[in-house]
């Protein structure tokens, strides 16, 4: 099995164990797993496709998928951060995926740009 599969089948099981919904655009979703495909084979781990990880595992723990952040950005905006993970509304078209703010510590972003 591809890490691909792998980690799509993880984030499917996630989101079931939690009660979420992956996101229901197709090519998005595609995207995301990619991205998450990615960074495992760079980092060795599946950070967050849609952050600037470090590549220092240590830097990095709260943005591995699913990140920390992921349960509260779903309970107040209906999806976390880049759209993996969403609630039944947007998974079922009552509401748009839409940019919502960012929730990881400012620290935390410029430790990942080396600053």
């Amino acid at each position: 099995m591809s890490w691909y599969e792998r980690l799509k089948k993880n984030a499917e099981r996630n989101a079931e164990k939690k009660r979420m919904y992956l996101c229901p655009e197709p090519e998005q979703l595609d995207n995301l797993i990619k991205g998450l495909t990615v960074n495992r084979e760079r980092y060795g781990y599946p950070s967050c496709p849609c952050r600037i990880s470090s590549g220092i595992l240590e830097n990095d723990k709260d943005i591995i998928c699913p990140c920390d952040y992921r349960i509260p950005d779903v309970e107040e905006y209906g999806m976390c951060y880049c759209a993996l993970y969403v609630n039944k509304d947007i998974h079922d078209g009552k509401r748009p995926i839409e940019p919502i703010p960012e929730r990881r510590p400012y620290e935390k972003v410029l430790g990942s740009l080396g600053l």
